[in-house]
């Protein structure tokens, strides 16, 4: 897993395209001076088309170096990006340490600066070079200290055993329908791994939303069937 610095500055914005991104800021910073007009040369954080853009910029830069570097290389630029982030497995350490290695050349070539690497073994970080490492594997001591826990793409995946874990923050909420949302939401699954899990607690909040008012406390029966099979043990079964 890695990560492009700073990925929409990377990619140049055309001329005649630049007057569209003109904005008014202070010279050098100080607001008692008159604002003064600039326009931005590259893609900016905010702007609708610079995820297309950007994301276009990478791909011709899969396509300029597919002969040199082959399909393998080209295709994790193609198809395991999510806007800046990479996320790619290979079958043993020899392969990763070198598509990782090709992958950062490839990413250079086209202007991308590729960092925050980490992987799920002491081999393969102690194959990136230390500025190139995420923050959590920079100064780690292999062979001594425990592999951390990362966030891959909002989800925390631990890198000791390379397995997904799923943490909620757990509040003193009330058993009302209100309180159940909110206990439900809390869990971040985008791809919908834990979707069985989560499931259950849903089942009682689809059946108490016929029943009872946002702030009304559920049942005696409902709040045992939630305590039992959708609060406590649907927390534990899903961290």
């Amino acid at each position: 897993m890695a990560d492009i610095e700073k990925m929409f500055f990377q990619v140049k914005m055309r001329r005649e395209d630049q007057s569209f991104l003109r904005f008014l800021w202070w010279p050098d910073g100080e607001t008692e001076k008159e604002a003064e007009e600039y326009c931005m040369t590259v893609h900016l954080f905010g702007a609708g088309s610079s995820p297309a853009c950007a994301n276009y910029a990478l791909r011709r830069t899969a396509d300029d170096n597919e002969c040199e570097f082959g399909a393998e290389v080209a295709n994790t630029l193609r198809k395991n990006f999510y806007v800046d982030d990479v996320l790619k497995s290979a079958h043993t350490e020899d392969e990763a340490i070198e598509l990782a290695k090709n992958i950062k050349e490839v990413c250079a070539r086209g202007g991308f600066n590729l960092l925050k690497f980490v992987g799920n073994t002491e081999r393969i970080i102690d194959s990136i070079p230390q500025g190139d490492r995420a923050e959590n594997v920079t100064n780690l001591a292999l062979g001594q200290d425990k592999l951390p826990i990362e966030r891959a793409l909002g989800v925390h995946w631990c890198i000791e055993s390379d397995v997904f874990k799923f943490r909620i923050q757990l509040k003193d909420n009330p058993c009302t329908r209100r309180g159940i949302l909110s206990t439900i939401s809390s869990v971040y699954d985008p791809l919908g791994l834990i979707a069985p899990v989560v499931l259950v607690g849903k089942r009682i909040l689809q059946d108490i939303c016929h029943t009872s008012d946002w702030d009304e406390p559920v049942d005696d029966a409902t709040r045992s069937r939630w305590e039992r099979n959708g609060g406590v043990s649907f927390i534990c079964s899903s961290t």
